[in-house]
């Protein structure tokens, strides 16, 4: 398979040709899809990544340490994905971190990654029980799993009926991807179903999602007080489109993370007005002071990585906010392995199990309004809780409802025995306090 360089020209004339003959380069591969059915989705956000390293590079790198970035295509396909990985994971010494930017290549991945010594990072989306570090020492959910996406769904639902106990009797439908991704929620919503007397209807929609007629009228036949939707490029807009063909409110839809950016609603257009998605903290951002940066010393230059006009887009921040994630973990591992020195994946593992992003740091990269503060431990890998709504008004987003945690009264409990499953189905011992420290 051809390996994609899309961004990598672009770097060059940043980091300098000479640099790629030097070990001491920290190595970021990509795996993003820029063709196929997901591509409209998955190009802003391989965009914003891309971009975020070259500001990086711009800003002088690490402590001075440069990044060298190279994608390979996967097209959204595990089978692709895998393969990426093993053509990237030796380059350039060895990668730092990989992004698989898929739940079903983060399955893949899961159990080649403690091999190899390279973490993960699957910031909103991958295995929700990859939250517990004691397991999944090699996973990393920062800042969001699908549990947390789909707990504050229903908190901001329950707040709109008056309590969780309004719920008792409520009938939800779940219109999903018919994937590992997909499925996710699952759990969750189940296990709140019993807790709070509502009753779940499950749609799966089959790949790549444009035909769901058959679902809507299930929909349109059950009549559901409210639609969650967990879909994926085309899928979302198809679901948004029969949704105002079948009469259902939109605005009794609410959509996970991956359902709520400009690529879902924008040939909808009016037609998806009143549509609620949770945002993985952030929702366009346009006005931060990154993308600001972003567009003063990467777009100015000449070396954006795509059309001007998306920066700030909900995608391309989730692919900035990614790409930042990773790098600070480089900069926590050397704070103990030697600031200014390349890290291997190892070592940025540590880093990345000791985040500490505090409000004033995340305000001195220019994420202030975009996030909340993220802190990491042994035991915890994602690192924060919090999300909000945010609504379509049938042009843009904004921002519907204060920041809500989820609960993790109900989240613990489902991480740890799911984790636990895993680690029994895998014959894991789970990490002990020494191997927290080490």
């Amino acid at each position: 398979m051809k390996v994609k360089n899309l961004a990598l020209a672009a770097l060059m004339a940043t980091v300098g040709a000479s640099a790629f003959a030097q070990p001491k380069e920290q190595f970021f591969p990509g795996l993003p899809y820029r063709t196929g059915a997901y591509a409209p989705n998955g190009v802003p956000w391989a965009n914003g990544y891309a971009d975020y390293l070259k500001l990086v590079n711009a800003r002088g790198g690490v402590n001075g340490v440069k990044i060298i970035y190279e994608e390979c295509e996967t097209g959204y396909a595990t089978d692709r994905g895998v393969e990426c990985y093993e053509r990237l994971k030796g380059k350039h010494g060895g990668a730092t971190v990989f992004q698989p930017l898929s739940t079903g290549i983060t399955f893949a991945l899961t159990e080649k990654a403690p091999v190899d010594k390279i973490p993960l990072i699957t910031a909103g989306y991958g295995r929700s029980e990859s939250q517990d570090g004691t397991v999944f020492k090699w996973n990393f959910p920062l800042v969001g799993t699908y549990w947390l996406a789909a707990d504050v769904v229903l908190q901001a639902i329950a707040k709109k009926e008056g309590g969780l106990d309004k719920l008792k009797g409520k009938k939800l439908a779940l219109v999903y991807h018919d994937s590992p991704y997909g499925k996710e929620p699952i759990a969750l919503l189940q296990e709140r179903a019993a807790m709070h007397g509502f009753s779940l209807q499950l749609l799966p929609v089959a790949h790549p999602g444009v035909e769901q007629k058959a679902t809507w009228l299930q929909v349109r036949q059950a009549r559901p007080d409210y639609v969650l939707l967990w879909g994926w490029g085309v899928m979302n807009s198809t679901s948004l489109k029969e949704a105002q063909a079948t009469g259902y409110p939109r605005e009794k839809m609410y959509g996970v993370w991956w359902s709520g950016a400009e690529p879902d609603v924008k040939d909808v257009g009016e037609g998806a007005k009143g549509y609620n998605a949770v945002t993985m903290q952030h929702g366009a951002e346009p006005k931060s002071a990154v993308v600001k940066e972003i567009l003063a010393k990467v777009h100015d230059k000449g070396q954006g990585t795509g059309p001007r006009e998306e920066v700030g887009q909900v995608l391309y921040m989730r692919g900035a906010l990614s790409s930042m994630l990773a790098v600070e973990g480089v900069r926590v591992a050397q704070e103990r392995f030697g600031k200014g020195k390349w890290v291997s994946g190892e070592q940025a593992r540590w880093g990345y199990e000791n985040l500490d992003l505090t409000q004033k740091k995340l305000d001195a990269l220019g994420f202030a309004g975009v996030m909340r503060p993220v802190s990491t431990s042994c035991a915890d890998h994602m690192g924060a809780n919090w999300a909000r709504i945010h609504t379509w008004d049938g042009k843009k987003w904004n921002f519907t409802s204060d920041w809500m945690q989820a609960d993790e009264q109900v989240l613990k409990p489902l991480v740890k025995k799911t984790a636990a499953k895993y680690a029994a189905d895998k014959k894991l011992t789970a990490r002990t306090p020494a191997d927290c420290q080490s």
